[in-house]
């Protein structure tokens, strides 16, 4: 792709998102002949419409949002934009067979940039659209005498990732492909003006760090200071008068491939309360196993909740949900809703603040940590890591294991042990000693009996409340302690 063209300056509303900005940019100011297809995909409230409509605007093109209507009404509207486009007369579309040539004929022999925005809406009242886009982009499709770039973007996340999939039409015709994530945890702080880490850290373990919940959802409120943190809970997401409070519910309704929503929150009811191996769901929610992998397989596919292998036990995985609003429904609010639905949630809060800190903050920030690790400078481990994640190491001779929560493992490399550059445990509100690091040098033997290469792994302790004297004055080469200043450092 070439270089973007000078001039074409993020717009000032855009917060952060330049490496997709630039993709974006890049992709639809390629000059080469034929049309070309790009896919942009995410969970909803992530910011996609905002770049999107940036883009069409920066560079002349055109925006269509699609909404939840029949293919003719769909159709009768796709035409109105192509008349605001052009200026001029647009046949009437008795078909997308009748548009999508049409649209790649009206660029001529200009660069346009199309982003037609919630795709699967029209792929809903409209099953064949994506054949038809793929035969147009096709050799001898009105596609192969244009310069339009064609951008479908979508929130259902099962949908649009079953576009360029295995055997779908779209397979092998996309020219570039966009994940719009949620901001990361330094991001989300600096986008919520929090300074306070340990503020920052409670406020993304509830809205992670979706940009919309703050500028949309919550009209700009943010806590003013650690004191303010429960009364701002209290006012937002357990606030029946904001739309925060119904969120988590909406982002497992609109995926189109769930059919039975109280299985699916049960699932996701199961991992909040801390059950996250295929087994502990099943049993939790009274099912038997083979009948909650499609479930599981859903959940996955809409990236509401996120596999994570064991790196120690090959063969075993744990769950996790993705999104931290969804955490915090089905841990805090799901039990209390109709008391919620009342105005009830000064006296809900007060019941739950132990479960959110156990069930919610803890491992929210052991995800935290491990987010810390991936990104870490290859000079505080020893080396770039090649997989971060957490595993669980037999201890026979103690009748225990050893859970591991942040393990940074080095790429692996052929014939060669594989070497762990750290091992880490987190604590959110404990004060850490000398304890836990006799804890992770046990479990660093054990692992070297079993093949690993541990010779230089850097013992790390990760706590939100800190350290003690004798953990920090005995310090060595080899331990680590990772504190909130040091994960919100930049």
């Amino acid at each position: 792709m070439h270089a973007s063209p000078v001039g074409t300056p993020k717009p000032p509303h855009l917060f952060d998102r330049d490496a997709e900005w630039t993709g974006l940019v890049s992709f639809a100011t390629d000059a080469r002949p034929g049309a070309t297809l790009g896919v942009v995909s995410g969970r909803r409230r992530q910011g996609k419409s905002y770049l999107l409509q940036g883009l069409a605007t920066a560079l002349g093109g055109i925006y269509f949002p699609a909404l939840e209507l029949t293919e003719t009404v769909s159709l009768r509207l796709f035409a109105d934009e192509l008349i605001r486009f052009s200026g001029s007369p647009v046949p009437p579309f008795r078909d997308w067979l009748d548009a999508i040539p049409y649209l790649f004929r009206l660029a001529g022999d200009r660069v346009v940039p199309v982003v037609i925005d919630e795709f699967p809406f029209l792929v809903k009242a409209s099953p064949g659209l994506p054949s038809i886009i793929q035969r147009e982009l096709g050799p001898g499709g009105s596609g192969s005498t244009s310069r339009t770039r064609l951008l479908l973007c979508g929130s259902a996340m099962s949908v649009m990732g079953g576009l360029l999939s295995g055997s779908a039409p779209l397979r092998g015709r996309a020219g570039f492909e966009l994940i719009v994530h949620p901001f990361g945890y330094r991001d989300a702080a600096r986008f919520w003006d929090i300074t306070d880490p340990k503020l920052a850290a409670l406020v993304h373990s509830v809205v992670g760090g979706t940009p919309a919940y703050r500028r949309e959802l919550l009209r700009e409120d943010t806590p003013a200071d650690l004191a303010d943190f429960d009364p701002w809970v209290i006012r937002t997401v357990l606030n029946p008068q904001t739309p925060l409070f119904r969120e988590a519910r909406y982002l497992l309704a609109e995926e189109t491939e769930i059919r039975d929503p109280s299985l699916y929150h049960s699932v996701l009811a199961a991992v909040a309360e801390g059950n996250n191996t295929s087994g502990g769901i099943a049993s939790y929610i009274g099912r038997k196993s083979n009948e909650v992998a499609h479930p599981l397989r859903v959940l996955e596919d809409s990236r509401l909740l996120i596999k994570e292998p064991d790196l120690f036990r090959s063969g075993r995985a744990r769950y996790r949900i993705a999104e931290p609003l969804i955490t915090f429904y089905q841990a805090i609010m799901s039990r209390e809703w109709a008391r919620l639905e009342l105005g009830g949630g000064s006296a809900v809060w007060s019941g739950a603040r132990a479960r959110f800190l156990s069930q919610v903050t803890g491992p929210h920030f052991e995800a935290i940590c491990r987010d810390y690790a991936i990104a870490a400078d290859p000079a505080v481990f020893g080396g770039p890591p090649g997989e971060v994640g957490s595993g669980v190491v037999s201890d026979p001779a103690n009748r225990t294991q050893i859970q591991i929560d942040v393990a940074v493992l080095a790429p692996a490399e052929h014939g060669r042990p594989r070497k762990i550059l750290s091992l880490g445990e987190v604590k959110w509100d404990r004060v850490m000693d000398l304890r836990h690091v006799e804890r992770l040098r046990r479990a660093q033997d054990l692992l070297a009996v079993k093949g690993f290469d541990t010779q230089h792994a850097v013992l790390a302790c990760y706590s939100g409340a800190g350290f003690d004297r004798e953990l920090q004055a005995g310090q060595r080469p080899d331990i680590r302690l990772v504190g909130l200043d040091q994960l919100y450092a930049y």
